[in-house]
């Protein structure tokens, strides 16, 4: 099965590059079915159940989310109509779950989300948690897992690749925004720190620079916005899954505003 995982999307822009990229994405790399972050969809915080719609209208099968989840509180109801999870480290009272099931090319496929510790609101010990949940799918005879780990720290990131990489299928790092170039297929594990927005590339982050510039000068704080207008970016990983949960093959795609895409393997760790 080929899967295609797309980071973090940010605001209107994010949302038009999926719009103007992912169905011919799709048909090009052969994808059976599509991830994406949603946390910072809708104007850059939280999701609205309008850019639910949208991006799953576009070709998103389903989406995950992070530390922004529910600054949109309208979510609240909508974990039970649409493909949606949060991070399984939120306390159980939290609206939504963290797993996804479903079944793909007549295999049994889970998506976890997790958030990590550092700078993250207060969350239960991902490392432990996620760990119990793959060993509880694991036994249930789940092969074919994928992890978005959602953290500020590359260590916490990491950290987990080491923890599971003989265990699940792709580790996907979000969150920070910027784009790592690290993409590796480990031990059968397609594992890269940062899949990268996708949305402005001419701002801080996706958001415009004037607050965050003023911030770093002054101390003083403001509201984040987004540019209704931008140089843009679409970052997706693509990987590919044998029968046992293992991945094969994958890749990083980029494209700039509406530029031919442009393709980088990943780096395949062989043993010796």
């Amino acid at each position: 099965m080929r899967i295609g995982f797309i980071g973090d999307i940010v605001g209107k822009p994010g949302r038009l590059m999926i719009k103007q990229h992912l169905r011919r994405l799709r048909q090009e790399h052969f994808l059976d079915f599509v991830i994406a972050n949603y946390e910072n969809a809708s104007h850059g915080f939280g999701l609205t159940e309008k850019n639910c719609e949208e991006l799953l209208g576009y070709g998103i099968d389903m989406m995950t989310g992070g530390n922004h989840s529910f600054d949109k509180k309208e979510i609240f109801g909508l974990f039970e109509t649409y493909p949606l999870i949060r991070p399984m480290n939120y306390p159980d009272a939290a609206p939504g779950k963290g797993i996804f099931h479903t079944r793909i090319k007549g295999k049994d496929v889970a998506v976890l989300n997790v958030m990590g510790h550092y700078t993250m609101p207060m969350a239960d010990n991902p490392f432990t948690m996620i760990t119990s949940v793959v060993a509880s799918l694991k036994a249930e005879g789940i092969k074919h897992i994928i992890i978005d780990i959602h953290a500020e720290a590359s260590s916490e990131k990491n950290a987990l690749l080491h923890m599971l990489k003989e265990d699940t299928s792709a580790l996907m790092g979000t969150h920070t925004h910027v784009g790592s170039d690290d993409l590796m297929i480990i031990d059968g594990c397609c594992y890269v720190t940062d899949v990268g927005l996708t949305g402005c590339r001419d701002g801080v982050i996706g958001m415009d620079k004037e607050v965050p510039l003023k911030r770093f000068l002054t101390g003083l704080g403001g509201h984040h916005d987004i540019p209704d207008t931008c140089k843009a970016i679409f970052q997706m990983i693509v990987f590919e899954l044998d029968d046992q949960g293992r991945c094969i093959k994958a890749e990083k795609v980029k494209v700039y505003d509406d530029r031919p895409k442009i393709t980088t393997p990943a780096w395949i760790d062989r043993e010796a």
